[in-house]
């Protein structure tokens, strides 16, 4: 059974902020739709509402056009309609198959039937392209791999309206077609696709029409074949979008680097790397998912084991055995992980900024009169948008917490800073004002490391990028060679050039 649904004056509203004004529009059955939006133009929360993880203050929604209200989202799938959320909701300590099953579980009398969740889990890992083991816990998974889970479930329930936000933000090439290729096929079952995602490019190539939002309200939908991405970008930010990218500033490739690094190695994940970043650069790392370079990160700053190499910092030796040592030495990173690993998010606003240079705010005692002031210098600086500087990360949307996570790690003051993922799930208007504060940086002389999985991110704002495939560095490109081409041909290995040594 095909789904119809209809958006009839929605308004939602969170104590007294209005995130949703009237929206109004329809979704037609088997029909494939790019909602788009800066973050909090509100498309999520529209969506959370017809996903039952939400109610609407005001307004209507019809299935079918019968007018429903779900309670959970238990109510919401019963009808066929499933959300596969940007922010994963997977249990960490259970199974692939218990989480592809959770509150779903298939009994046989009075015992679990784990032979059939089992067999079935594995069905819908195959049907997604993750090659895993189902009793395999979700916490050994990467980020790829999660995300991959979440689709794998979604699939499970039989979805007749599936909404996906930001599906392949970790991704690789080979799992985003993948995926596609499965959205063809579920549409011409007749589901109903929603695709939220602000990778236009993608946009363009899976779905059949575009709704806009923003500042919590319908702006516009057009087929998708009638609009270019220029022009889908300027609906989102109400305005005409110039460069994306800012012009590259020339940096001294001759003064001493700021990090380098010598043959270090991560056992299982990256074998014997060398590379180094200057004052004023910004180096990118491009790589697949598994490629090693997060991990080759994480080795560097004492969050893995690592044997070997040696780094050094402004010309003299550094021994890095966690963030806090790196940051006291002039280091930072910004993991990809923003909910997990980035940010508290059940903590304030100014504990989340404050907390990499807290000994600056409790000598002798906590000023919290200070730590304000630096919140509000932040939220003016990096444009965050809240309501309240005393609510929660939680409260924020995902690309405010991202400028939270940022702010967070230029606090201390940083020389070298290593940003992984920046822009994951970020919309085109915030991506453009990271890419600028990037460059802000660098002029100001710090060495910015970028590790993304965004090709055209790294063309545009690196000097030079390092391309690593199965645990080594198989090139270094400087800015003239940057196509996408040839950082795909070496991160696939189907490059006929060999690289003999960094420089």
């Amino acid at each position: 059974m095909s789904v119809r649904v209809e958006f009839d004056n929605i308004v939602k509203e969170f104590g007294a902020v209005r995130v949703l004004h009237g929206v109004s529009f329809a979704l037609q059955p088997g029909r494939s739709v790019g909602l788009l939006g800066e973050n909090g133009a509100g498309k999520s929360t529209l969506m959370k509402i017809l996903a039952g993880f939400e109610t609407a203050t005001s307004g209507t929604l019809r299935i079918n056009g019968e007018a429903m209200s779900f309670a959970s989202s238990r109510q919401a799938e019963a009808q066929g309609i499933v959300l596969i959320h940007q922010e994963f909701s997977l249990a960490e300590d259970l199974t692939i198959a218990q989480n592809l099953f959770l509150g779903h579980e298939k009994k046989r009398g009075w015992l679990l039937d784990d032979a059939s969740m089992q067999r079935e889990a594995a069905a819908a890992l195959a049907q997604v392209g993750l090659q895993a083991d189902v009793n395999t816990r979700v916490k050994h998974l990467i980020v790829a791999e999660k995300q991959l889970v979440e689709i794998a479930r979604a699939l499970l329930r039989k979805a007749r309206l599936l909404i996906m936000d930001e599906p392949t933000a970790t991704l690789t090439p080979g799992e985003t077609a993948r995926l596609f290729a499965l959205m063809t096929q579920l549409k011409a079952d007749g589901v109903t696709l929603v695709y939220i995602s602000h990778k236009l490019d993608e946009v363009q190539q899976v779905t059949d029409e575009v709704v806009v939002m923003r500042d919590g309200r319908f702006v516009a939908r057009d087929d998708t074949a009638h609009l270019s991405r220029q022009q889908m970008a300027s609906l989102m930010v109400g305005r005409e979008l110039s460069n994306l990218y800012p012009p590259k500033a020339p940096h001294p490739a001759d003064a001493i680097p700021a990090l380098k690094v010598s043959r270090l190695s991560v056992p299982g994940w990256a074998q014997d790397i060398s590379f180094q970043v200057h004052p004023g650069e910004i180096l990118g790392f491009a790589g697949l998912v598994g490629a090693g370079r997060t991990e080759l990160f994480e080795g560097l700053l004492g969050l893995r084991p690592r044997s070997g190499g040696e780094v050094e910092m402004q010309g003299r030796a550094a021994t890095l055995t966690s963030p806090r040592s790196a940051a006291q030495q002039g280091l930072t990173y910004l993991s990809e992980d923003r909910k997990g690993k980035g940010l508290h998010v059940q903590f304030g606003l100014k504990q989340n900024l404050t907390l990499m240079a807290l000994q600056r705010y409790c000598t002798p005692w906590l000023k919290p009169q200070a730590e304000m002031a630096a919140l509000e210098a932040a939220v003016t600086e990096f444009g965050i948008r809240t309501g309240n500087l005393q609510s929660k990360a939680s409260s924020l949307s995902g690309g405010n917490q991202q400028k939270l996570a940022l702010a967070k790690v230029l606090h201390p003051a940083p020389r070298v800073l290593v940003l992984d993922e920046p822009t994951r799930g970020v919309d085109v208007g915030a991506k453009r004002d990271i890419y600028f504060l990037i460059q802000q940086l660098a002029e100001k002389g710090l060495a910015v490391v970028v590790i993304s999985s965004e090709l055209t991110e790294l063309i545009g704002l690196c000097h030079r990028v390092a391309v690593m495939r199965g645990g080594k560095l198989q090139t270094l490109l400087e800015e003239e060679q940057l196509t996408e081409q040839k950082l795909i041909a070496h991160a696939t290995g189907t490059h006929g050039d060999t690289y003999a040594a960094v420089h």
